[in-house]
């Protein structure tokens, strides 16, 4: 069965929200020919200039009937006109999914498509996206979000990574595994994993906490309560707590389990170490707390990702 992709672009679109899902859908179609008909559409159609400057080619929004669409993020504000125009059109689409890159998220929630629904969008814009949007339910560190027939993504390279989840929902895993070996990324991510660790190498939006992040990953095993992490940052605990939100977006004890979660999480996947030196390792004390964190950061516990590491 062939499955028609429409890609929508604006002006001021980013290339890889764009070129990135093309891939894998190119890719995937070679192991499964036939499975995909992909075609760039936006307002208007004609050449359309990305955020870099270079411009693609698309064809008119239509009406007609698509299986799967995929609205590219960008500066969606660099035509307000056209943002309308493609917000306009999703409400009415026929399709059997929509999804989005990065801020292709605002143009779903400005078509009513997310209201009630859990969604993310890139970790830079999640204030501004939950203060605009009350009604949707923002899970701010997913890579991917997919709630019934409607899929978000985090930012630029996460497109890819909802791509590879599209082609396993429709193919099948195997499918989906050999498309990410060929296109020499990671085996699908799971939706859960974080945004988090782009966060934590800036050290927060202004880089105000990068000193304290990198001495608490070196520190992991040991107690990372808030007064201590507030002591080492020479300040209240009360104003640590709030100050160190306001900079992430998280809270001190869930960048503390995301930082071990992470360590442990390129532990069990890269090399064979047995699980409870890994959890005593992170800081985890156990394998069971360690189990619990990944099947609520990552959706999979510890001994699944391993499996799919080796494969």
């Amino acid at each position: 069965m062939q499955r028609n992709i429409a890609i929508v672009i604006h002006p001021g679109f980013q290339l890889l929200d764009t070129s990135g899902p093309t891939a894998v859908f190119e890719i995937a179609g070679r192991f499964r020919p036939g499975s995909y008909e992909l075609r760039l559409i936006s307002p208007g159609g004609g050449e359309v200039e990305s955020s870099s400057g270079l411009r693609l080619s698309a064809t008119p929004l239509d009406d007609g009937r698509f299986d799967t669409v995929i609205v590219s993020g960008g500066e969606i504000i660099r035509s307000m006109a056209a943002a309308r125009d493609v917000a306009s059109w999703l409400r009415t689409v026929k399709a059997r999914r929509i999804a989005s890159v990065c801020s292709g998220a605002y143009l779903l929630a400005e078509a009513g498509l997310l209201d009630g629904r859990r969604a993310t969008t890139h970790w830079a814009s999640t204030e501004d996206f939950g203060r605009r949007y009350p009604k949707i339910t923002l899970n701010a560190d997913r890579i991917f979000v997919r709630d019934g027939d409607v899929w978000t993504s985090a930012g630029i390279s996460a497109g890819i990574d909802l791509a590879l989840a599209l082609v396993e929902d429709d193919l099948g895993p195997e499918v989906a595994r050999r498309t990410a070996q060929q296109l020499v990324v990671h085996h699908r991510r799971p939706g859960g994993q974080s945004q988090f660790s782009a966060l934590v190498e800036l050290g927060g939006r202004t880089g105000r906490f990068a000193e304290l992040i990198e001495w608490m990953q070196v520190h992991l095993a040991e107690p990372l309560t808030v007064d201590r992490l507030a002591d080492r940052a020479a300040m209240s605990p009360r104003n640590f707590a709030r100050a160190f939100l306001a900079e992430t977006g998280t809270t001190p004890a869930k960048a503390v389990e995301r930082l071990r979660l992470e360590a442990a999480r390129t532990a069990v996947e890269a090399t064979r170490a047995p699980l409870d030196r890994i959890a005593e390792a992170a800081g985890f004390g156990d394998p069971g707390r360690m189990r619990r964190a990944f099947l609520r950061g990552l959706g999979q516990p510890p001994q699944a990702l391993r499996r799919v590491a080796r494969a």
